[in-house]
């Protein structure tokens, strides 16, 4: 009997938080994420260049035509790229360092703030340092090179390696946030699991592979999911690197949104290309969470 009336008092406690919190909540998810994402899909069915009513119904012609466009292609292969680069390179970086920085050692919360701190910086500001580091002509790299006695290259002026500075810039702003989350997982775990497998006489790699990176999965996938949706959503630092440019080989889905659609006044087309992103962004979330992160 009195278990039973616990279960209820905690029933109806459950319940009054959930007609507390839930509406609230609710409505500013549906006024800030529902209401402009369907408002989006709605102008991109016009022709409307944001001034007055939109009238001019074009109907699926804003979508076909951003499929059709070749640097919408280019956007799409370069967003791949970034997420390829961040889980191939910046995340087994990230994990690697944190490995070795989550130790106790002198110095060693120095080295975790140094690695850090890019992060730390706004984007548009490590895109203007960037610029002038990768300037051919006055900048640091144009230093080092004529230190060398030869020539600097314009690597933010050619199409051939104006995306791989931008991914330069990328894997060394962010992978600190990743190290992070895998210190801070690294530190939380059971020391008795790991001080067991070496009373067993296991060495340090294979403490390392078999008990402390198999406990770091949840955290990994977690890592994994911030990479690839920071990935898709990458604009502040190609802004102020490229501007999309030269010839939009730098162009992501966002910039390319911003180039083609805002700044022209494209209002239509470019929400098109939002609403594109979004399904994109939504799918992949949904599909990860499900069979990746459904039991966390």
């Amino acid at each position: 009997m009195l278990a039973s009336t616990t279960a209820r008092q905690r029933g109806a406690g459950r319940m009054t938080a959930v007609i507390l919190f839930l509406p609230p909540a609710l409505l500013l998810f549906t006024l800030f994420v529902v209401m402009p994402v369907v408002e989006a899909a709605w102008y991109g069915g016009y022709n409307w260049n944001g001034f007055g009513s939109p009238k001019n119904w074009v109907g699926f012609d804003n979508y076909r035509m951003v499929f059709e466009t070749r640097a919408f292609g280019l956007a799409l292969r370069n967003n791949l790229l970034v997420i390829v680069v961040s889980l191939a390179i910046q995340l087994p970086l990230a994990l690697a360092l944190a490995l070795i920085l989550a130790e106790k050692f002198r110095g060693a919360v120095a080295l975790r703030m140094l690695f850090f701190l890019p992060y730390v910086l706004a984007e548009v500001a490590t895109g203007l340092i960037f610029s002038f580091v990768y300037d051919g002509d006055y900048g640091l790299l144009a230093s080092i090179y004529r230190f060398f006695g030869a020539e600097a290259p314009h690597l933010l002026a050619s199409t051939q390696t104006s995306m791989l500075a931008i991914l330069i810039v990328v894997v060394w702003k962010y992978f600190g946030f990743h190290m992070m989350l895998f210190i801070a997982a690294l530190q939380g775990q059971d020391r008795n699991l790991i001080e067991a497998s070496r009373i067993d006489g296991a060495s340090r790699w294979q403490t390392i592979r078999f008990v402390s990176i198999p406990l770091l999965y949840p955290t990994i996938r977690l890592s994994i999911f911030f990479a690839v949706v920071g990935s898709l959503q990458l604009f502040d630092l190609v802004m102020p690197l490229t501007r999309g440019g030269p010839a939009d080989s730098s162009q992501t889905m966002v910039s390319f949104l911003y180039s083609h659609g805002v700044t022209r006044m494209r209002v239509g087309y470019g929400s098109a290309i939002g609403v594109i992103l979004f399904v994109i962004c939504a799918t992949f979330a949904i599909t990860y969470k499900r069979w990746f992160m459904r039991d966390e």
